[in-house]
């Protein structure tokens, strides 16, 4: 076919991959504007821009696609970019930008998203963090007839995937990444073939993936240990949870909630026990053994390290107690 590609980080550079290495004609990418990104804050390139600058694809980064709004001069570039390619589909994934109708209607057989969750669950911009967050054991990748609401169309196809339970937001990211695009080649065979069968969402247990901001990254020890635990996996690699010791805050990168462990009455946020294998913190009646982190400035490490070049010892009392 020949496709007009949406997308902007990793996971939809793993789709546009998939898509343009099976022969498809990717007649135009779209992407959003460079971001300052590091601690230099330079302009940085999204990963879908990478792949389309390497493999000379024609490539636009429109700052909306509103012909009304704010950015129209940019919307009618793109629109006359969009509507010269004559494409057959528009595949997007975690592009980031809110299609109007008119994108909707321009290619001949619409736009199909890839979403990875499994809908009507984790509606919105980050699924993969809010499943690992709630604690869910299954999520999924979903191919879905793009409408004018968010993420409500039509279901053409989907595929479950166990939530392991050591698994990040980046090592599921991965594995939903290249599922993705995998049933999205399945799925273009269909729409030509014309065997697709639309089903629509059911508006019974609907949720909401929220975008994770930077504020939410400190941990609050008055929670369960189980969810605390599921926040650091969760916050793996972005934005990275938190944790203040002695006023410097920590990036904590991977923790586990042993489920016989007990706090014994101690104060949320004490420190237990501190040994190669973990420090132990108490929570909400139950215990947190941080296994990797990592100080500001500093490379992150696993806890036998960590402890090398720190004095970190039971009785001290991580301060922070979430946003």
């Amino acid at each position: 076919m020949r496709l007009i590609f949406a997308g902007t980080p990793e996971f939809a550079r793993v789709a546009l991959e998939h898509l343009h290495r099976a022969g498809h004609e990717i007649a135009l990418v779209l992407t959003q504007p460079d971001r300052p990104a590091g601690r230099g804050m330079k302009l940085q390139a999204s990963s879908v821009k990478q792949y389309a600058l390497q493999h000379g694809l024609t490539l636009a980064q429109p700052r909306s696609l509103r012909l009304d709004g704010k950015y129209a001069d940019d919307a009618r570039l793109a629109q006359s970019a969009i509507e010269s390619t004559h494409a057959d589909a528009m595949v997007v994934a975690a592009y980031g930008l809110i299609l109007p109708q008119w994108v909707l209607d321009t290619p001949g057989y619409g736009c199909f998203n890839i979403h990875a969750s499994l809908l009507p669950r984790w509606r919105g911009a980050a699924p993969i963090h809010r499943a690992i967050e709630a604690g869910d054991a299954q999520t999924a990748v979903t191919i879905m007839q793009m409408d004018a609401g968010l993420d409500t169309g039509d279901m053409l196809m989907a595929h479950t995937v166990a939530i392991e339970p050591t698994d990040t937001t980046a090592s599921l990211q991965d594995r939903l990444a290249s599922l993705g695009g995998r049933l999205m080649l399945l799925a273009l065979d269909k729409a030509e073939a014309q065997t697709l069968k639309p089903v629509p969402q059911s508006e019974q247990d609907v949720t909401y993936a929220q975008k994770v901001e930077k504020s939410e990254a400190a941990l609050d020890w008055r929670r369960p240990a189980r969810l605390i635990a599921q926040k650091v996996r969760a916050f793996n690699p972005f934005p990275g949870a938190t944790a203040t010791l002695n006023g410097e805050i920590l990036k904590v990168w991977m923790a586990v909630a042993p489920p016989m462990a007990t706090a014994a009455g101690a104060e949320p946020g004490t420190i237990l026990l501190v040994d190669a294998q973990g420090i132990a913190v108490a929570a909400m009646e139950s215990v947190v053994v941080i296994t990797e982190l990592q100080r500001p400035g500093g490379k992150r490490m696993n806890v036998a390290d960590f402890l090398r070049g720190s004095d970190v010892q039971a009785g001290m009392v991580f301060t922070n107690h979430g946003p």
